[in-house]
């Protein structure tokens, strides 16, 4: 009796930049991914040389042409996401993009902007926008640069297409291509503040991949054609390089090594660092220069008070984003050269590109750094940013600051506690909030003192956010997408 040898199982994975880079190239996913497709096709919008670790065996790597948007394309775009901003705008954070996209000027592009405020604020229903959808879509048909998509998606035919980011432009332009040919696309809700306060994906996907249950209703809400059914409930793996041992100092444990004061792996850390092994570590962490306007400030306040003695025998390390240099910081090395410095090392990967951070890469050093310094700092500061839940997984307590507001003078960062992402951090309770000095130095004091001071409650909104133990997450990614084609 013949037998029939089961259908080859393809996945398309669509890694759009850095981000995506580090989540599914960087994590577990590639070790698993074969356990449930025979191969995989990786659409890249970074150089295929970036890709040299994957097996070839089971990787195939397609380099997307850049696309560059044209300004019908951009039209019809605003138009989507302006009607997704009004339909929602009782959310703090979505009332904030509509009040920065708007335009007040009277050149050719404020005009637009101004035109597309005015027809949305008649049409901005579910079904407007997925009215817009439509056109943007046609309209994606008559470029050169989306034509040779639909073709590099003939010539490696695919059973699923999955995206690592819902919100690149460009990759509606895939998208569509993938609709016309019926290939089943899915996406990746890659943080924890993109639904609730930013605006529209950028095209509508027949499966979701969502970090937790939270994020799921929040998805549901926000577009209300989904059915609960297409979401999937699968954790995130930029948090899983923590638990991977590539990217501890030594072969240790992490938690054998933040036990052992004197390891091997310690004492890299404080050489590579310039640090003293006496003194506790505070380590503040940066947002990028587009939110995080007072980080100079708020460092300079905290290295006053501990030049006062405010905070015992304590040390600083400032850990910058990797979206920016180091030139914003350079008069606050003068001022306070006892400073320490992590400054994220993530390879530009090709030059000319219109979006230039996108093609940023991290690099596994800089993976490892980012672990060490979780792992041997003593307290986290930043500026209300998804850092917190990093530190929070090395039971880490954490100070949020937000010192601005619209009466000081200061970049106002107030206005984010009433984000809806946010907002849950401060019902748990989980972190304490700074708005001045006196307040950021009283909060260190108390996690100095006593580290395990809300202990429960990190834990308590760690398990509300994440969905998933890390150990897991790439496995149940893998999961869910196998699942999705079994549907299909």
């Amino acid at each position: 009796m013949k037998t029939t040898s089961p259908k080859t199982k393809t996945l398309g994975l669509v890694i759009t930049d850095g981000v995506g880079y580090r989540n599914f190239v960087l994590s577990r996913f590639p070790e698993q991914v074969p356990h449930s497709f025979d191969k995989i096709v990786v659409f890249s919008g970074l150089p295929a040389s970036v890709y040299k670790g994957l097996n070839p065996t089971h990787f195939q790597i397609v380099e997307l042409p850049v696309y560059r948007e044209r300004k019908h394309n951009w039209f019809l775009r605003k138009l989507k996401e302006i009607a997704h901003l009004k339909k929602h705008r009782k959310h703090a954070g979505i009332r904030d993009g509509l009040r920065f996209n708007y335009r007040s000027g009277w050149r050719p592009n404020d005009v637009l902007v101004k035109t597309v405020y005015a027809i949305t604020s008649l049409f901005h229903s579910e079904a407007a926008i997925l009215f817009y959808e439509s056109l943007q879509n046609r309209a994606f048909s008559r470029q050169q640069t989306v034509k040779t998509y639909g073709r590099l998606l003939d010539q490696h035919p695919v059973d699923l297409l999955f995206f690592t980011h819902q919100r690149p432009p460009f990759i509606a332009a895939v998208a569509a291509q993938a609709k016309q040919r019926k290939i089943k696309t899915a996406s990746f809700i890659f943080s924890w503040d993109n639904l609730s306060s930013k605006g529209r994906m950028a095209t509508t996907f027949d499966q979701y991949l969502v970090w937790s249950d939270l994020m799921k209703e929040e998805l549901l809400e926000f577009y209300p054609r989904t059915s609960p059914e297409a979401v999937f409930v699968v954790g995130t793996p930029q948090f899983e390089p923590y638990v991977m041992e590539r990217y501890t100092l030594s072969r240790n444990r992490a938690g054998e090594i933040h036990s052992q004061r004197e390891s091997g792996a310690l004492k890299e850390f404080l050489e590579r660092f310039s640090l003293d092994g006496n003194n506790k570590i505070i380590c503040y962490s940066c947002a990028d220069a587009s939110i995080g306007g007072n980080d100079v400030h708020v460092i300079s306040k905290l290295m006053e008070g501990v030049r006062r003695g405010h905070l015992g025998a304590v040390e600083v390390l400032v850990r910058t984003s990797p979206a920016e240099g180091e030139e914003r910081f350079a008069k606050l090395k003068q001022e306070f050269p006892e400073l320490k410095w992590n400054h994220p090392y993530w390879e530009l990967s090709r030059e000319g590109h219109p979006e230039p951070w996108s093609q940023r890469i991290p690099t596994e050093e800089d993976l490892t750094n980012l672990r060490a310094v979780l792992t041997y700092s003593d307290i986290n500061v930043n500026m209300l940013s998804t850092m917190s839940l990093d530190f929070m997984i090395f039971e880490k307590p954490v100070v949020n600051t937000a010192f601005g507001n619209e009466e000081n003078g200061l970049y106002n960062d107030q206005r984010f506690l009433e984000y809806a992402h946010y907002k849950r951090v401060l019902e748990y309770q989980a972190v304490r909030l700074a708005k001045n000095e006196q307040e950021l130095i009283t909060h260190l004091k108390t996690y100095l003192k006593d580290p395990k001071t809300d202990h429960e409650q990190r834990e308590a909104l760690l398990k509300r956010q994440l969905g998933q133990p890390l150990e897991q997450i790439s496995k149940k990614i893998v999961e869910s997408l196998a699942q999705i084609v079994k549907r299909t």
